[in-house]
């Protein structure tokens, strides 16, 4: 029998991989989107992706991309779901694979293969190429699904932050508003967080004592979980 690497009987599609990066700014829960160079949607802000080579896995086209286009190294990065519409790319038949990381907004840069990369917040996004509305809201319902069962924010926020700033965090990924004390003391019961300082003598009590995340604590309950009624 001879060689039949890449000869098929039926027709088969492309695949590629897509990223929908999470980053949160005073507030505010964004998505870092590309502007496209090349047709189709030449133009268009759309998710970094792209085409899977033969020789890599899914993943490893994700984070190929991702750095191609954002700059951006992501060590932890999840899958989202397949998209498989038809029609979804005008090219040919393409099924992506959709990921999402959290990451923080310093560390992207434009890459090579998009015009531009940029921040926008997730409640005001343009219009965008392919079907990547869909895969943002799924994936920003995920997100939402996780926080109750994995700790958030690690990779969100700077590394020493305040009780009210994680607080706000929560509440722009959730939607809500938290009680002050209540989501402070349900934190502290987590025991995820290590106070960097302790307040001078003598100073007002309003004043918010800054925090850091516990690491060994914080990778634990990523990989173990919790059960959390926020």
């Amino acid at each position: 029998m001879g060689d039949l690497s890449y000869t098929y009987r039926y027709p088969h599609p492309a695949v590629t991989a897509d990223c929908v990066i999470f980053g949160y700014d005073r507030g505010v829960l964004k998505i870092l989107l590309v502007e496209r160079g090349i047709d189709p949607y030449k133009g268009c802000w759309a998710l970094p992706g792209g085409f899977m080579d033969i020789d890599e896995t899914i993943t490893e086209c994700a984070l190929r991309e991702l750095r191609e286009e954002t700059g951006l190294e992501c060590a932890d990065i999840e899958q989202v779901g397949v998209f498989s519409s038809l029609g979804r790319d005008p090219r040919e038949r393409v099924i992506t694979v959709a990921h999402y990381a959290l990451v923080r907004l310093s560390e992207v840069r434009a890459g090579d293969d998009a015009s531009r990369a940029q921040w926008f917040e997730v409640a005001a996004l343009p219009p965008l190429a392919f079907d990547h509305a869909e895969i943002i809201a799924r994936a920003t319902e995920l997100l939402r699904q996780r926080i109750f069962f994995k700790p958030v924010g690690f990779e969100l926020l700077p590394e020493v932050f305040t009780m009210g700033e994680l607080q706000r965090l929560y509440e722009a990924i959730l939607g809500v508003t938290f009680d002050r004390r209540n989501f402070a003391s349900k934190m502290h019961k987590l025991e995820l967080l290590l106070p960097v300082a302790e307040r001078a003598e003598g100073t007002p009590s309003r004043i918010p004592t800054h925090y850091r995340f516990n690491a060994e604590r914080y990778n634990s309950l990523k990989e173990s979980g919790f059960r959390k009624e926020w």
